[in-house]
């Protein structure tokens, strides 16, 4: 069965006004016209109008009377004291919406937004768009020049469907920004780890979409701090922020220093202050403020620091005058911080405040399938710097990138490290050559800066060969794994993406104790 067709729309007191003469009919009128389409027949129109407009309503429902007789015109008194207050258009048509009776199995829905003020068409735009009224939008206009008088007289429609999925350019152009996005976050490396990518994209919408809180989490040298630069470069490009990006590392911070740089203070709050701070927070007022190892803070900056979070306001170190600030916070550390706060380090609420949108960076060892293109990126990094061409012979890039991708390579400086690596090979490179002969070199220095001093404990457990081995590899993770909740991550990076609340630290702490092992035994190197 065909559905009736209905249009919601508002009597325009302008361009629907009427003459008293016959030729009113051969004047566009978009109401009145969007009842004239020979092709588009309406079933129903729902009339807004002003009370004191009810007259000119009711001559414009007897034109539409004459002309289109299968219409049923009902009109609607809605009191709007002033169109162009957004506000109250916005609750006056809400209000209509809500109590209007849809029935959208047996009818369609559209919209008509040529009339009426700007804010009235807005406010139609958005109530359609978040489904308030479940229907399409309609716009109408004049008929080109030259048209009969007919035509004139109708105008002409379209249906403004808001599905973009129905638009395949709008569709690839969205899916292209999306990309170029997640790949600018990425500075343009075509990494390979499935759980790195997945995490980078996640961290692309929620970036444009939020400006709560954002949790990096992960080794020393994982790149928090390039990334946290990444997202607030990504956030000034589609001018969400505006001013810099502040930031500080937290590990720097002691004492009054630790107040005075976050909160500022006055003229005389302490011994040396002699002149008034602003502080970094108010540096970030309509920006990115950037807390590199916040984990390092002590418990008085987290109390301030959340009220700020919290509240936008916070008083400078010596002042009783608040100051406001509204920024966005990105924090990083390569703290187990459930362990920080089980141990009374951190803020319990601060935590909770900071993790709404936690992101746990993998270090260089847990995305080996990634060195390949971080090799060459920073080696294109370390020649624009130079402004040099530098690069490896085939025997030597084959070397390097067997050892570097092996389990060797222990990587425990990550990015940061890899990053040193090449920049020491591209700078004794002759002619811009790394040659086998380099290579070789770097990669003993690399062994010799790994080399555990300490003599490893035998396994002296009798147990499956199997179990023995896959101890051996366990044991292997935690020992250059930072805290329990990392080496977690890596050894169950693939069954923890099936868990709704994955507990690595947790998962780790049960199985070493089934050979009766603890994370601190095997940090300390106590195996029996």
């Amino acid at each position: 069965m065909k559905k009736r067709r209905v249009v919601i729309g508002v009597l325009g007191t302008v361009l629907d006004k009427r003459g008293k003469r016959a030729n009113r009919f051969k004047k566009w009128r978009p109401t009145v016209g969007l009842c004239q389409q020979p092709d588009f027949p309406v079933d129903r129109l729902e009339l807004l109008h002003q009370p004191r407009d009810e007259g000119m309503a009711q001559r414009l429902i007897e034109d539409v009377a004459l002309l289109s007789p299968d219409t049923e015109v009902r009109p609607h008194a809605v009191t709007i004291n002033d169109p162009w207050d957004f506000e109250e258009v916005y609750a006056a048509f809400l209000d209509f919406a809500t109590h209007y009776s849809f029935d959208t199995e047996n009818e369609e829905y559209l919209v008509h937004i040529t009339t009426g003020t700007h804010v009235a068409q807005i406010c139609w735009f958005l109530l359609t768009e978040a489904r308030y009224l479940p229907a399409s939008l309609l716009q109408t206009s004049p008929a080109p020049a030259g048209s009969s008088d007919e035509a004139v007289a109708a105008g002409v429609c379209s249906i403004i469907d808001l599905d973009l999925s129905r638009y395949a350019t709008l569709t690839s152009r969205f899916q292209r920004e999306q990309q170029q996005s997640v790949s600018f976050l990425k500075a343009g490396i075509d990494t390979r780890n499935a759980t790195f990518n997945k995490l980078i994209d996640r961290i692309e919408r929620v970036a444009l979409r939020s400006t709560d809180p954002i949790l990096l989490t992960g080794p020393t040298g994982a790149g928090k701090s390039f990334l946290a630069k990444r997202i607030f470069q990504l956030r000034q490009s589609r001018h969400l922020v505006a001013g810099k990006l502040v930031a500080v590392n937290c590990a720097t911070l002691r004492g009054d220093n630790a107040m005075s740089t976050l909160f500022g203070h006055v003229k005389g709050a302490f011994t040396g202050a002699l002149t008034a701070r602003s502080g970094l927070l108010r540096e970030a007022d309509g920006s990115v403020l950037f807390l590199d190892e916040i984990a390092e803070l002590g418990l008085d900056e987290q109390a301030m620091l959340l009220k700020a979070i919290e509240e936008k306001t916070f008083f400078p170190f010596g002042s009783d005058k608040e100051v406001h600030s509204d920024f966005q916070l990105i924090a990083g550390t390569h703290r187990d911080m459930q362990q920080w706060v089980a141990e009374g380090r951190f803020r319990e609420d601060l935590y909770a405040r900071i993790n709404m949108w936690s992101f746990a960076l993998p270090g260089l060892a847990q995305r080996r399938e990634d060195i390949a293109p971080n090799i060459e990126y920073e080696l294109h990094r370390f020649s624009s710097r130079k402004q040099m061409q530098i690069r490896f012979d085939k025997e030597a890039r084959v070397c390097y990138l067997a050892f570097a991708c092996s389990p060797q390579a222990q990587w425990r400086g990550n990015f940061r490290e890899l990053s040193s690596s090449i920049a020491r090979m591209a700078t004794l490179a002759e002619q811009g050559r790394i040659t086998l002969s380099l290579v070789e070199e770097e990669i003993a220095l690399l062994k010799e800066s790994w080399q555990i001093t300490a003599t490893q404990p035998e396994l002296n457990m009798d147990i499956d060969l199997f179990d023995r081995r896959q101890l051996e590899t366990v044991l292997e993770v935690c020992r250059r794994s930072a805290s329990l909740s990392e080496a977690g991550r890596e050894l169950f990076a693939v069954s923890r993406q099936k868990k709704a609340n994955p507990n690595d630290a947790d998962r780790l702490r049960k199985y070493l104790a089934r050979f009766g092992l603890s994370w601190e035994s095997v940090r300390s190197d106590q195996i029996q």
